[in-house]
């Protein structure tokens, strides 16, 4: 099943979520609906939350990254993660335009912590520990921050934020053309 993906301003992007109890739900089934809603809308990177569940889970896959010049080797990096826990992030920060789902058609640069060390459940709900950097650890932070209540332009200066909130409002308002299905909050 392909969801919609939750627009900007929809307060379950701003909640801290919740964690999964094993079990409680069929997570083999929403973890598939997530990659499917994922390569729908052509993402790398899906987090619970912006298909309106308030959950700790994120879907990655940045296998499709792997004809980009710039980005290191992708390969197998397509993974679930389920009530992750960021451990640590560390090395020289580093800057990269940033794009998301549940903001479309604003990119802007954000600066983030070139390695991380994360504790999550794989889809077996297998318990592990793995360090990652560059372009990984970019989308699993990216992608952490969403089960956090928090999004990329919250790294952004007030001037820059100030600039976009035209545009942040359209989106609220569902005003904005996306090649994907969406559900705005403020839409009427």
């Amino acid at each position: 099943m392909v969801y919609p993906i939750i627009m900007y301003g929809d307060p379950v992007l701003r909640k801290r979520a919740k964690e999964i109890e094993e079990g409680s739900l069929d997570i083999k089934a929403l973890i598939q609906d997530m990659f499917d809603t994922m390569y729908a809308a052509h993402g790398i990177g899906l987090a619970a939350p912006q298909i309106g569940k308030s959950i700790r889970l994120f879907v990655v896959d940045g296998t499709t990254l792997k004809d980009e010049d710039d980005v290191e080797d992708m390969t197998g990096f397509r993974k679930t993660f389920i009530n992750p826990v960021l451990i640590e992030e560390k090395g020289e920060t580093w800057e990269f335009e940033e794009g998301c789902l549940s903001i479309p058609n604003i990119r802007e640069n954000v600066t983030r912590p070139e390695k991380v060390k994360i504790r999550y459940r794989d889809e077996g709900w297998n318990q592990r520990e793995e360090e990652y950097d560059g372009m990984k650890a970019r989308i699993i932070q990216h992608e952490y921050d969403h089960l956090d209540g928090k999004m990329f332009v919250d790294y952004l200066t007030p001037l820059k934020k100030r600039m976009l909130k035209g545009k942040l409002t359209d989106i609220s308002k569902g005003e904005v053309d996306t090649e994907y299905r969406i559900s705005a909050p403020l839409k009427k």
